[in-house]
Parts: structure tokens; C-alpha cells; sequence
């Protein structure tokens, strides 16, 4: 069994501190919640004013009052008007539009039925 040295103790000390720290949140309790509520707000903000199915196909998360929006869309207009929609959310202080114009739908956004197989 080895003694450990004082440089080794300081050490592992040291390590500790900075593992502790860095396990802290960067937000407190109340601004999480705050920063929840704003999200649900600018999910609901899209679905009344781009619609259902690009709030399902877009993600939304907000820290310290700054939304960020990320996911497929199917135009320009669409993308311009999520990010309309959630400046419009009082409480939101910056909007960070990560908005992909897709030519292909993601699940959520169909508008229209797939075509009918043909029998042979």
C-alpha cells in the first residue's frame, strides 16, 4: 500500500473542484422554468401561425430568454415566418434561426398522400 504524496493529494483535490464545478447549471431553477415556458409559448406561437405540421417537424429550445429554432421546413416563407412567430413571444430576447429548407418532407410535414401502388 503507497502513500500518497502531497503533489498527488493537491492533485485529485484539484480534480474534484474543477468536476464539481463544472456539474453545476449554468441557469438557475427560476430561469429554467422561465426558459421552459418561453419554449412552449413559441411551439404554440408556430402552431397558430405556421402551422401544426412544422411545429412537429421543428425543434425549439430557449436559454436565458434567446430561442433557438432548428429543423426541416418547406420554403423560405415558411422558414421567415417561424422565426416571426417566436420574436413575437414576449419574453424572447434573440431568435436563432437554424431553419433547413428541405425539398424533401420530414415526418409531420405531408401535405399530400403518397400515390397508390398499380397492381401488375
Amino acid at each position: 500500500m503507497s502513500k500518497r504524496g502531497p503533489i498527488s493529494t493537491a492533485l485529485v483535490l484539484l480534480f474534484g473542484i474543477v468536476l464539481a464545478a463544472a456539474c453545476r447549471p449554468s441557469q438557475t431553477v427560476e430561469r429554467q422554468t422561465k426558459d421552459a415556458a418561453l419554449e412552449a409559448q413559441v411551439k404554440a406561437k408556430i402552431a397558430s401561425d405556421v402551422g401544426a405540421a412544422t411545429v412537429t417537424a421543428v425543434e425549439v429550445n430557449v436559454t436565458n430568454g434567446v430561442a433557438t429554432l432548428a429543423g426541416p421546413v418547406r420554403s423560405d416563407d415558411e422558414k421567415l415566418r417561424a422565426e416571426a412567430a417566436a420574436r413575437s413571444v414576449e419574453g424572447i430576447s434573440g431568435v436563432n434561426n437554424n431553419l433547413q429548407v428541405s425539398a424533401v418532407e420530414a415526418p409531420g410535414m405531408a401535405t399530400t398522400p403518397p400515390p397508390a401502388a398499380t397492381p401488375y
